[in-house]
């Protein structure tokens, strides 16, 4: 029980009132279960991350997460030490006595949570017992062949004993546990089957057949309610796998997923429609100098800029004070992360720059990991070919400087033909020759085992995107995740990004979407789609994206065609904007980083608890919901500086970087417009469950 506590979260104005009646955390557990603690795979172990610091605020010594146990992460991601809770301590001690190892400790993350792991090797050898358990409880068999579903359910059973354990020696505690994606629903399934005291919420991220019929071009969003479901996981050989999330879903008391379009997706699916939709958010950290993101900026540009005075030496007939950095990031997924549809827009692009006769340059990386041999030998000898030249010019600046200060000091003009000696311009034309090359400038920057077929390069073959003089659009694929270890670009990601103008990620299949929100919190503008579940919030909250440097190409009720030329507009109107141009964009994006903090986004995290607990305690806690909008109502307005946006002011064609109306200083006041942003931003947020009976429209078309 609960201490003769109830809960009641009802405002007279029908919205829940969460900061007046918070939960009594004292009085509960809250474990959030996920393979991905402590063990980096994708973007869940990002959200768990960057969400602990907010949860173990508010949770306290009350909030553990559970994974799996690896030495190599233990080692460097977990300070061990001894649970302080007495049931969780009890529950080790039982299982650690039955043949089990689990570990505890600290994370070492911002927020420091209590990590409980358990080593998913050390009790393989109950695992055809645990199979017939799992059989029993939902009549779902699992092949021996597939070691990750295998892993997954020896994981789950764990955490079913371990949260067992727990209840029986909770002393009135109610425990809350919170289940991400189908690796950790084994736990959820086997714990409801044997009807455990705990409160339980569920959510998916992406759903398993979703991303499988997406990624083989299947006509996914307006054929959702016609897939035979059963068939199409079968057909894959994940059928096991598809009924584990199936039932994760159905076992919980409350289900949640990370965006609307996610929504409407597991709802035909997974066949059972969201309770409540958590977006994800990012830990904010405010620089204390407001525009210390754009010293940033001009900071880490200079770095790619010498990357690329390397990578094109011999073609460097650009000026890179006019040339833009565009990338896209993420895994290798060609069509579902819409690599297809941005390098198609590229070469429209490109056509369109070389028509108008621009003086802009376009320079576009692709950061997705692929299968190499190792770095490119051109690409390696273009790095050392520029750091010779460096040091060649520095050594003969020095020379030059003592020169110059000799004379001066006599009081004399120096004679330039004095300075410069025949030795000097014997090495100032070996420097010249030493950058003449005969071939054009890798579109890789590494060796790529399955050159002929890969896609990427296989598509820049049809288009002619071979990074020739005449090319106003050039291209480095560069197969490897971004380190500062790098000898070719010595970059963490986080620096390439702010060096960036222009994140582009028009993804087909994107749940969430990570990398364009952590564009928005750094301050850089970024292209999304209305099929990503970032793109969706975005118009849902913000009355005029584009002028907050959020460009969102409709994928979902276009063609491809118009959606590669939506997607070529807007990048045609990046080019064509000025430099001031894109600092006023970069000020207003960076502002919008408010909107994807924890300590709001995480509210929706809260109503899920509070929703969970009333349904499955509902004698000891009672919670009324109206049928409320599934979003807040919370708008950015659009700016009132005339024009609205950036890119009302445009010439017809490009113009230099450097070129400023001398009149935009009237037009735009940051400081009245940031600080109406920052009321704005403080409106309350207003949660609520997804609407019933609301019809939701499909995409017309297959991108």
């Amino acid at each position: 029980m609960l201490r003769g506590r109830s809960l009641s979260v009802t405002s007279l104005s029908g919205f829940p009132q969460w900061e007046a009646d918070k939960l009594p955390v004292e009085d509960l557990l809250l474990f959030e279960v996920s393979w991905e603690v402590t063990n980096k795979v994708g973007g869940i172990c990002t959200v768990i991350q960057t969400k602990a610091k907010t949860t173990a605020d508010e949770w306290g010594e009350n909030y553990f997460l559970i994974g799996p146990h690896f030495e190599h992460n233990m080692k460097t991601q977990v300070e061990p030490c001894e649970p302080l809770n007495a049931a969780v301590r009890r529950a080790m001690d039982a299982m650690n006595k039955h043949g089990c190892q689990v570990r505890f400790g600290r994370w070492l993350i911002e927020g420091s949570p209590y990590v409980v792991l358990f080593d998913i090797g050390y009790s393989a050898w109950n695992l055809d017992r645990w199979k017939g358990d799992f059989w029993e409880a939902c009549s779902v068999g699992i092949p021996h062949h597939d070691r990750e579903a295998n892993d997954m359910l020896i994981f789950g059973s764990l955490t079913a004993w371990f949260l067992k354990e727990v209840t029986d020696h909770a002393d009135g505690q109610h425990v809350i546990a919170h289940f991400h994606e189908w690796q950790a629903g084994t736990g959820l399934i086997l714990s409801r089957a044997r009807k455990l005291p705990i409160a339980t919420i569920f959510t998916t991220h992406a759903t398993l057949l979703g991303r499988y019929l997406c990624a083989a071009n299947a006509d996914f969003y307006n054929h959702l309610d016609k897939f035979n479901i059963d068939k199409e996981a079968g057909e894959r050989q994940i059928y096991h796998r598809y009924c584990m999330e199936r039932a994760s879903v159905h076992c919980a008391h409350v289900f949640t997923t990370v965006s609307e379009i996610t929504a409407i997706e597991a709802e035909h699916m997974l066949k059972r429609k969201p309770d409540v939709v958590t977006p994800n958010g990012l830990n904010v950290k405010k620089f204390s100098a407001v525009h210390e993101f754009q010293n940033l900026h001009a900071m880490y540009k200079a770095r790619i800029q010498d990357f690329v005075r390397g990578h094109f030496y011999g073609h460097l007939d650009f000026d890179l004070e006019k040339t833009l950095f565009l990338f896209i990031a993420g895994r290798y997924e060609f069509s579902n992360k819409g690599a297809d549809i941005f390098l198609e827009s590229l070469s429209r692009l490109n056509f369109l720059l070389r028509m108008h006769k621009s003086n802009i340059t376009v320079v576009v990386f692709f950061i997705m990991p692929a299968k190499t041999n190792n770095f490119n030998v051109e690409t390696l000898k273009g790095q050392a070919v520029r750091k010779q030249l460096w040091d060649t010019v520095h050594s003969m600046k020095e020379k030059f400087g003592k020169k110059l200060y000799d004379a001066l000091l006599r009081g004399e003009i120096p004679d330039m033909n004095n300075i410069l000696d025949r030795d000097d311009l014997t090495i100032m034309k070996r420097a010249i020759f030493s950058t003449q090359r005969q071939s054009l400038p890798p579109v890789t920057t590494h060796n790529m085992i399955d050159d002929s077929t890969d896609p990427i390069l296989s598509t820049i073959r049809r288009l002619g995107l071979f990074n020739s003089r005449s090319d106003r659009v050039k291209i480095i694929l560069h197969p490897e995740f971004l380190s500062s270890t790098s000898p070719l670009l010595p970059m963490d990601y986080e620096e390439f990004v702010r060096g960036c103008h222009l994140g582009v990620f028009p993804s087909y299949y994107e749940p969430w979407g990570y990398t364009p929100a952590e564009c928005t919190v750094m301050g850089i503008p970024s292209v999304t789609t209305n099929l990503s579940g970032f793109g969706c919030f975005v118009q849902e909250h913000v009355a005029d994206p584009t002028a907050y440097g959020i460009y969102i190409v409709d994928r979902r009720f276009c063609s491809p065609d118009d959606s590669c030329n939506q997607l070529t507009q807007f990048l045609y109107g990046f080019c064509k904007q000025s430099r001031r141009q894109r600092i006023i964009q970069r000020n207003r994006t960076e502002r919008l980083s408010d909107l994807l903090d924890w300590r709001y986004l995480g509210r929706f995290y809260q109503h899920a608890r509070h929703l969970t607990l009333s349904r499955a305690f509902p004698d000891n806690f009672h919670m009324e919901l109206m049928s409320l909008p599934m979003t807040d109502g919370f708008k950015y307005p659009r700016p009132s500086s005339v024009p609205p946006s950036p890119l009302g002011s445009q010439a017809s064609s490009p113009q230099s970087s450097d070129v400023e109306d001398e009149n935009e200083d009237e037009r735009y006041d940051e400081e009245e417009e940031a600080e109406r942003d920052r009321l704005n931003i403080k409106s309350p947020f207003y949660l609520s469950h997804v609407p019933h009976g609301k019809k939701k429209l499909h995409g017309e078309y297959k991108n």
